[in-house]
């Protein structure tokens, strides 16, 4: 599909400006690839300082996409969910 075609389609009559998009476009499809991703393995049992909950991670870290705990009764890695919203902690005074 040409430049031309795409502006025929969308209706636009600038063509910087269509160039523009549809760089920014490759640009956002280039940054959002997961071509350089890794996947380390730490045990945080215990943390550098001792605080439970502050943990040393790889300086070549950009992003943290999951957290995953290893079951010891099935041997494999369950993933963590995120929390969206504050935790709702309710005494229960049931006898």
């Amino acid at each position: 599909m040409t430049i031309q075609e795409i502006m025929e389609r969308t209706g636009m009559t600038n063509t910087s400006m269509a160039i523009a998009l549809i760089k920014d476009a490759f640009h956002l499809i280039q940054s959002n690839d997961d071509e350089s991703r890794k996947v380390s393995y730490s045990n945080i049992i215990v943390s550098s300082d001792g605080d439970d909950n502050q943990y040393d991670l790889p300086s070549d870290l950009v992003t943290l996409r999951n957290i995953s705990v290893k079951d010891t009764t099935d041997d494999k890695y369950k993933k963590i969910k995120r929390l969206a919203l504050e935790v709702n902690v309710v005494e229960d005074t049931t006898p």
